[in-house]
């Protein structure tokens, strides 16, 4: 047999068993893709924006898929098995006050339980287990946002997107409490909810509303440091100026992919959010983790190409 084919055939082989090893590797054994910050301003570096820093992706209520449910710290740890995801997560309250994880007001969507969360305890909501994207029933309990910052300190940055009745001060208390400002993003819809969140704590960084030119405009004249921020810019492309004004800042933009767009990329594949973050975005809060991962590694992969060679 000729050198070349013996050496053909052993890099497909190798290529196979690569293939093999990695479709059957159960996740939870897979490299986790950890962050750690010492400071709340290590984390305002690592969110700024600048030019030749890597995209990364917000992941949707945590990342579910089949077998992982939304806002379950197991779907958080599998989450981080495809990237160093911002891990978005929502809080609400339970009937004694005590702080969880859940974006519905009512259970019945996302647990066995049926009802309003806060006609429950936390003793109580412990009984409901969570269930995936698909309806099946899964070990997983409803997590308090205690555990929730417990568990991502050295290992991935929090949004927390706060559900009434919660309160922003409830928030900023628990995240003082437990010393998690090095890893946590406070999700705002509108500026004066970003201001009243800089007052109560002027280290943390906000996600902030940068709806339009006009939008934009009114978050880079307000009080708020462009360091404390990262911008949140629709679901849907916004005018190219809005990530210029806001790149010119040093800020970085968040793309919503979830809905319309993630559905685009599932039927033409990654190329969709390749050309997104062409187009300037730079974080993808996406509901599909490993297709926006892969998408990361192929925009990285044409920019190196492109790159002159130094």
């Amino acid at each position: 047999m000729p050198n070349h084919t013996r050496r053909l055939i052993i890099f497909l082989l190798t290529g196979i068993t690569l293939f093999a090893l990695l479709a059957f590797t159960p996740p939870e054994t897979l490299q986790k893709h950890y962050v750690q910050f010492q400071s709340v301003y290590e984390l305002q570096e690592y969110l700024a924006w600048s030019p030749e820093k890597t995209p990364l992706i917000g992941a949707h209520r945590g990342g579910p898929m089949p077998g992982y449910p939304e806002n379950a710290l197991e779907t958080f740890e599998h989450t981080l098995t495809y990237a160093p995801c911002l891990l978005e997560i929502d809080v609400r309250k339970s009937r004694d006050g005590r702080l969880v994880l859940m974006h519905d007001k009512t259970l019945d969507r996302t647990t066995t339980g049926k009802g309003p969360i806060g006609n429950y305890t936390y003793a109580e909501l412990q009984q409901f287990q969570l269930v995936d994207p698909e309806g099946a029933v899964t070990p997983y309990k409803i997590p308090t946002l205690k555990e929730a910052l417990l568990w991502a300190k050295g290992k991935a940055i929090l949004q927390l997107d706060v559900k009434e009745p919660v309160t922003f001060e409830q928030v900023v208390d628990s995240v003082e409490l437990y010393g998690a400002e090095a890893y946590v993003v406070i999700i705002t819809y509108n500026l004066r909810s970003a201001q009243r969140v800089h007052q109560l704590n002027s280290g943390l960084v906000i996600s902030a509303s940068a709806k339009g030119i006009e939008g934009t405009r009114r978050l880079l004249a307000s009080d708020i440091p462009a360091r404390n921020l990262i911008a949140f810019v629709g679901v849907g492309e916004p005018n190219p100026e809005v990530y210029r004004m806001l790149h010119e800042r040093g800020i970085r933009a968040i793309l919503g992919t979830f809905g319309n767009l993630d559905r685009r990329a599932m039927r033409r594949g990654p190329k969709v959010y390749v050309r997104l973050l062409e187009n300037g975005a730079d974080v993808l809060a996406t509901d599909n983790v490993p297709l926006a991962a892969r998408a990361i590694e192929a925009f990285i992969h044409q920019r190196m190409q492109l790159e002159p060679v130094r």
